[in-house]
């Protein structure tokens, strides 16, 4: 089994922290999200992978360190790593296409800009499974329209009417991807495109049409990482589900406190000084950071940060930052500094 990750977008929804590290990058609940993603895949999956292939983009911002840790990410799963790149942004068929040398045999292609939590066993008479999520609300999303033998026959974008509530998440498994590649070089061939780039929904229409079967596997958590707001939520659900599996250490033995109460579920990484605070509950802090002084709730903070006299809610920091203030729901990047 292999998994095939695009990741060349510079997510600008989640600007300002990802104007200096990649989305995919950016530690959710104390893991870069694109780990996180990899390992739940892997766990659903329960069997071995043989390789992970990561679609980056431009080399000036997916950089050496990317690259390692990506490889670093491979070696936790006792894999391999391929690494491809995507040198212009012409869509999510054309990203795939990109790994081309990778595409053979059963695959699961993972869009790194969301997380799950689900249990289930993969179909073996299907072609394809597409995952989904039950959404209340279809007509904002992409859906599958099913026949009466709970097969996929139609991906629809955004229905006005009803089709299906079941959303398409963006995590596609093909127990031979190489057809996948197959029909994805017609639509590239045939310069087949939707709003100006190569989807996958054309080249999996295709496969639809010449009677592949699809059919849904539907997880139980679907978390999205788009924008600050969003992200936050996906943090404090991450905490509470590592809290109730109890099978990661979410609080440095590092971590000093002097005066301070940490209210669970929290993750504080590496060499955390908390003075005076309160922490928590849903907060991540990454390593090297000081709190003093100081109440945080519900908030995201990355590395090596100094936060002094606030009370945060809702906020999310970057690296390298120093705060001193009284602002409650902040977004700061990077080496800002607020004093």
């Amino acid at each position: 089994m292999k998994i095939i990750v695009p990741m060349a977008g510079r997510g600008s929804r989640l600007r300002p922290h990802s104007l200096t590290v990649p989305k995919p990058l950016i530690p959710v609940a104390g893991q870069p999200i694109v780990h996180r993603l990899v390992k739940d895949i892997a766990k659903v999956l329960k069997q071995p992978i043989d390789e992970v292939a990561f679609v980056l983009g431009d080399p000036a911002w997916f950089g050496d360190d990317v690259v390692e840790s990506l490889k670093s990410l491979a070696e936790s799963l006792g894999t391999k790593s391929s690494i491809y790149r995507q040198d212009q942004p012409l869509g999510t068929g054309h990203a795939i296409m990109c790994a081309k040398p990778s595409l053979s045999g059963p695959a699961v292609v993972a869009y790194a800009d969301t997380l799950i939590r689900a249990e289930f066993d993969l179909d073996p008479t299907a072609d394809s499974v597409i995952w989904t999520k039950r959404v209340a609300n279809p007509e904002a999303y992409g859906v599958v329209k099913l026949n009466e033998e709970n097969h996929i026959v139609e991906l629809v974008e955004k229905p006005e009417t009803f089709v299906s509530d079941q959303a398409v998440i963006g995590i596609y498994y093909f127990k031979d991807v190489e057809v996948l590649k197959h029909k994805l070089q017609e639509v590239l061939d045939e310069n087949v495109m939707n709003g100006g780039e190569y989807q996958i929904n054309d080249g999996i229409k295709r496969m639809m049409a010449e009677g592949k079967v699809f059919k849904t596997g539907t997880v139980d958590e679907w978390m999205d990482c788009g924008n600050k707001s969003v992200t936050l939520e996906t943090n404090a659900k991450m905490l509470g589900f590592l809290k109730a599996d109890d099978n990661e250490q979410m609080i440095s033995d590092s971590v000093t406190t002097i005066n301070s109460t940490i209210i669970e579920p929290c993750y504080i990484g590496n060499n955390v000084e908390l003075v005076n605070a309160s922490i928590g509950p849903n907060v991540s802090i990454g390593d090297n950071c000081v709190i003093a002084n100081s109440n945080v709730k519900n908030s995201l903070i990355q590395n090596h940060t100094s936060i002094k006299n606030a009370k945060l809610d809702n906020a999310m920091i970057g690296n390298h930052v120093k705060y001193d203030g009284d602002f409650t729901a902040i977004s700061i990047g990077d080496y800002s500094v607020l004093e």
